[in-house]
């Protein structure tokens, strides 16, 4: 299950999260998703954990549990939605 993670501290790690979410099951993957310019964090992340009970249990007692001086804001993450896709169906009027 993809778990997406909000409202962290600039000084959260991958590691940190990672081992936050370890006490609870097995983890396959944690990011935390950075600015593509600055490489600064972007204040919220994506933990993977293989075991759908596991990671339920770990959004039930993580969700607004504090790391690093914030609450975490926890939910099972929804699919991306692609924005351009939007703009390219949607047909243009000419202005004449």
């Amino acid at each position: 299950m993809n778990i997406y993670v909000g409202n962290l501290s600039r000084d959260v790690t991958d590691d940190d999260l990672r081992k936050v979410f370890e006490a609870f099951g097995k983890v396959s993957s944690a990011i935390i998703i950075k600015d593509k310019f600055t490489g600064e964090s972007r204040g919220f992340g994506f933990v993977e954990m293989i075991d759908n009970n596991e990671a339920r249990t770990a959004m039930q007692a993580l969700n607004n549990s504090v790391l690093k001086g914030r609450p975490m804001n926890i939910n099972e993450a929804r699919p991306r939605v692609d924005k351009r896709k939007k703009f390219i169906k949607r047909k243009r009027e000419r202005s004449y």
